[in-house]
């Protein structure tokens, strides 16, 4: 009987481990989730598989519960029922769909789970996916890169597992020693704030009328497009709109800007684009953040409120000469937003967050780690601005 429990406790400790250490906020940790698969297809029960699995994704997600308790000023426990709700989707698709069956339909059943976990309706809880870890492995190698380290993911199902295992362990150390930083392009800035739960909440015209002065002086003049963080232009208003473009009257600069822009049904966040002659709503939101933004009940209901969902819309834009890629916030967690994006060969890739409420977790260096992975696997120049 104890022989029967040790190889069920071993991989829920193995998944538990790789959940937490490779979504840790460190870029080059990243490989390590591509342990997970060994782990599912090692599991001798279906119980096993849903405990694997929710070890896995709950260790990679461990910094929700602390997250919403500061976001919403209140205790723990409703952060701790957000944690355990997530991990239904990822940990019901993996559960379902394992099998004890090798050869040919182990790994084709694990394809299946990660690539329903990418895409909606379950890729809207799609967090943690190993995927992501392909921009460590395969840095500039694109699409080929993404199918590398899909077949690899395969292979890790199965009985060949040891090398794939081999071959991923190469791929990783030659990265990590030679490892770059995605590239920022020519004429861009982006601007870290720290404002905290002011951001976005404070809709002062005092305060926005003392940032718009300040930010083209801290331009410098090789800067022609500068990105901020998101909500930094707080509830977007032809009053705000008329602020900025007179604070920017003598400078020659684009500022991009995340905002709000309310309507009868809820708000769309956004990205705004302006500059002393002209604004534009640049980008709609493809995933605001489930519960807390995006709330499709009040529609089902009658009821308006929440953030309005775009899903595959705008998915590049432009600005200037250049075409974009916008990631805000929770779509740096996801993989349809950015692999969508990618499709058309954008020329940068913007990512923008307001993360005050994180700042006791790593939530916001899992966001950057897993942008910046899937800039150099794309090899885009990125250009990043938070708000802590």
């Amino acid at each position: 009987m104890r022989h029967n429990l040790i190889l069920p406790v071993l991989l829920i400790f193995v998944a538990g481990a790789v959940g937490s250490i490779a979504w840790s906020g460190n870029i080059l940790a990243l490989p390590l989730s591509l342990a997970f698969p060994a782990a599912w297809a090692m599991s001798p029960n279906r119980t096993t598989v849903l405990v694997v699995s929710a070890a896995y994704f709950l260790a990679a997600s461990r910094g929700l519960p602390q997250g919403v308790a500061a976001f919403y000023g209140i205790d723990l426990w409703p952060g701790l029922l957000l944690w355990l709700v997530a991990s239904v989707a990822f940990v019901f698709v993996h559960t379902a769909l394992w099998t004890q069956r090798e050869g040919w339909e182990q790994p084709f059943r694990y394809l299946t789970a990660a690539t329903l976990m990418a895409i909606p309706p379950f890729g809207i809880l799609g967090w943690a996916h190993p995927l992501t870890a392909a921009g460590v492995l395969f840095p500039t190698l694109g699409w080929t890169g993404l199918a590398a380290t899909a077949a690899g993911l395969a292979i890790m199902t199965t009985r060949h597992r040891p090398a794939a295992a081999l071959a991923f362990g190469g791929f990783w150390l030659w990265s990590a020693a030679n490892w770059t930083d995605p590239t920022l392009p020519t004429g861009w800035y982006g601007v870290d704030l720290h404002d905290g739960a002011d951001l976005g909440r404070d809709n002062s015209l005092e305060r926005y009328r003392d940032f718009s002065a300040t930010l083209p002086e801290e331009s410098r003049p090789a800067h022609e497009i500068v990105l901020l963080p998101e909500s930094s232009f707080g509830f977007w208003t032809p009053t705000l709109e008329r602020l900025w473009q007179r604070q920017l009257r003598e400078a020659d600069l684009t500022i991009v800007a995340g905002a709000s822009l309310v309507d009868d049904a809820g708000y769309d966040n956004v990205l705004v684009s302006i500059t002393r002659d002209s604004s534009r709503i640049l980008y709609r939101e493809r995933m605001p953040v489930p519960g807390s933004m995006w709330q499709p009940w009040r529609a089902w209901t009658g009821n308006s409120g929440g953030a309005h969902a775009y899903f595959f819309a705008n998915p590049i834009v432009a600005v200037g000469d250049s075409s974009a890629a916008p990631l805000i916030c929770y779509e740096q967690l996801l993989v349809w937003p950015v692999l969508q994006s990618m499709l058309y060969d954008p020329d940068v890739i913007l990512a923008v967050g307001n993360g005050w409420w994180a700042s006791e977790t790593s939530i916001v260096q899992i966001q950057k780690a897993s942008t910046q992975a899937w800039a150099r696997l794309f090899n885009k120049p990125l250009v990043m601005a938070f708000n802590s």
